[in-house]
């Protein structure tokens, strides 16, 4: 199977890939629990926590800048994806839209479904980060986290969390769900922060 859907790459490709990752031209679909399926106008993202409380409706996160960028996944599974074009609004955009309040250095991300994953304030706030909801020019397949999920592309992909629902700014770092059952508290794919003693 390897050599039919996956490439070890000969180097790193200047730096693209981390180390103990292959290449592939698939998107491979891994998900803990059923694929959420619902319409794109019943997206929801609250914001709570150390935040002005609000919530984005489906219509709201439209009128924001959309921005298109184009960048390398990397799975904890071992895979990686280069050049992936994701639409979305960018962290940096909607957080011109969130009063955050003193103290606040970390956020949980919430979806559909009750999944969560955390990130340290500073790994959410690059400017590269998008809530997105379109793949290579089409609408994103519920598969692959649609119509909403935040794209993080400097850690591995389990950050990305599919289906957002929620943002949920905290003052100090808590473990989400696959952090709770072992994974990496960051998850940086070029230090390999797979596992919790990583």
């Amino acid at each position: 199977m390897l050599g039919k859907f996956f490439k070890k790459p000969a180097d790193d490709m200047g730096g693209r890939v981390p180390p103990g990752q292959t290449l592939t031209t698939r998107f491979p679909v891994l998900t803990y629990g059923p694929t959420q399926h619902y319409r794109p106008e019943d997206v929801v993202i609250r914001i709570t926590g150390l935040a002005g409380e609000r919530t984005f409706t489906w219509a709201d996160l439209l009128a924001l800048p959309q921005t298109t960028l184009t960048y390398d996944i990397h799975c904890v599974t071992h895979w990686s994806k280069l050049d992936t074009t994701w639409t979305g609004v960018r962290v940096t955009d909607l957080m011109e839209h969130i009063g955050l309040k003193p103290g606040a250095t970390h956020v949980m991300q919430h979806s559909v479904g009750g999944y969560t994953t955390n990130l340290a304030l500073a790994d959410f706030l690059r400017p590269e980060n998008l809530l997105a909801h379109t793949f290579d020019g089409q609408p994103l397949d519920a598969e692959h986290g649609g119509p909403l999920r935040l794209v993080v592309p400097h850690l591995y992909f389990w950050k990305s969390a599919k289906w957002l629902s929620g943002l949920e700014f905290m003052s100090a770092d808590q473990p989400g769900f696959w952090e709770r059952n072992g994974y990496h508290m960051r998850g940086d794919p070029f230090a390999e922060e797979r596992y919790d003693d990583d």
